[in-house]
């Protein structure tokens, strides 16, 4: 039986129904192509399986490292949060000396076992993006695989492994706090998937603002996300606003949420922030040019990658320091969806 060809650059392109040329421009995350096209070309991407080479670096050395993200996460995620990430992964990586590989880690069929076989024979370490469906379990059984290991916006509480992450607790905590200094007393939280940690302890970061207070936000004021679509905040704010008595601010988990979310209050004829005020968190290119331009928290994703790159290179040339937890600092940034409410 013959074996199955590898999809190609142009296979993407037909099945995206776009030019090869805006597939890399999609890949490489160059501006020039709308939103929607980008979605398409991840879509197809993801559904042609297709092992998108980040960056080829000049460089001659053969050496490579890659980057594991999980495949549901790539059509929609990537451009606006994990796209900063992997763009300073790359540049650090660059200038170390490797090449970078990105592989998309298939819950349904892909194993550990299998991606070690998967791995070019250059590849030095090994990076995880997020969890997700990249769970605990899988964590231990990829260091079981004896290549130098780091996670960003991961962290195996029961496995003492190199990681980056955001201040997530602390982002949520402050988002919050901001709003119940404007005066706000009547909150809704959009929440993300509990599979995500970094979501959850932006949840947690939220909840102790508000307890803090001694406020109580209501469980159908923090309503669960759709599955299986990228408008969660959109629908969660939907169902926000079909309860009879309506918050006067929102804190979304991502900024992704927030723009969902934002979408629903003007389709309701609501003004932000005189009707309702929103805050988000990440501080995505977008956010800043949303009507109003939101107010979100600052999470600094570039240095993100370019640290966890210069782990891995320590542990690569086993030049490693004791495994440790790499908490990155953030900065709230206050746009126009916040103010002018006035209590």
């Amino acid at each position: 039986m013959m074996a199955k060809r590898r999809s190609n650059i142009r296979d993407v392109a037909a099945a995206a129904n776009v030019s090869p040329s805006a597939v890399s421009l999609v890949i490489r995350g160059r501006p020039g192509v709308a939103d929607k096209t980008r979605e398409r070309v991840w879509a197809a991407i993801t559904e042609l399986r297709y092992e998108v080479p980040v960056t080829i670096s000049t460089t001659t050395k053969s050496q490579a490292v890659c980057i594991l993200i999980e495949k549901g996460t790539m059509p929609v995620v990537l451009d606006v949060f994990y796209g900063d990430i992997i763009r300073g992964f790359q540049a650090e990586a660059q200038r170390q000396g490797y090449q970078v590989l990105l592989h998309m880690y298939d819950s349904s069929a892909d194993t550990p076992a299998l991606l070690k076989e998967s791995l070019p024979e250059e590849a030095r370490g090994l990076v995880v993006a997020n969890d997700g469906d990249i769970r605990r379990d899988v964590i231990a059984q990829l260091q079981d695989l004896d290549i130098p290991l780091v996670l960003i916006e991961n962290q195996a509480t029961d496995h003492r492994l190199d990681c980056v992450i955001g201040d997530n607790f602390e982002a949520g905590y402050t988002v919050t706090r901001h709003l119940l200094d404007l005066g706000h007393r009547s909150l809704a939280i959009l929440r993300g998937p509990t599979k995500y940690s970094s979501l959850v302890d932006r949840l947690r970061g939220c909840r102790a603002a508000v307890a803090e207070e001694g406020l109580l936000v209501p469980e159908e004021l923090m309503p669960q996300p759709v599955s299986g679509t990228p408008k969660k905040g959109y629908l969660q704010m939907r169902e926000v606003l079909r309860l009879p008595h309506r918050p006067t601010a929102v804190v979304a988990v991502s900024d992704k949420t927030a723009f969902g979310a934002m979408e629903a209050i003007k389709e309701a004829g609501l003004r932000i922030p005189e009707d309702i005020a929103i805050a988000g968190i990440d501080d995505v290119h977008e956010s800043a040019y949303t009507h109003p331009p939101l107010t979100t928290f600052h999470m600094p994703r570039q240095d993100m990658g370019v640290i966890a790159m210069r782990k891995l290179h320590s542990f690569i040339t086993a030049d490693r320091q004791p495994p440790a937890k790499t908490v990155l600092y953030g900065d709230l940034v206050v746009r126009a969806s916040t103010v002018g409410f006035h209590s």
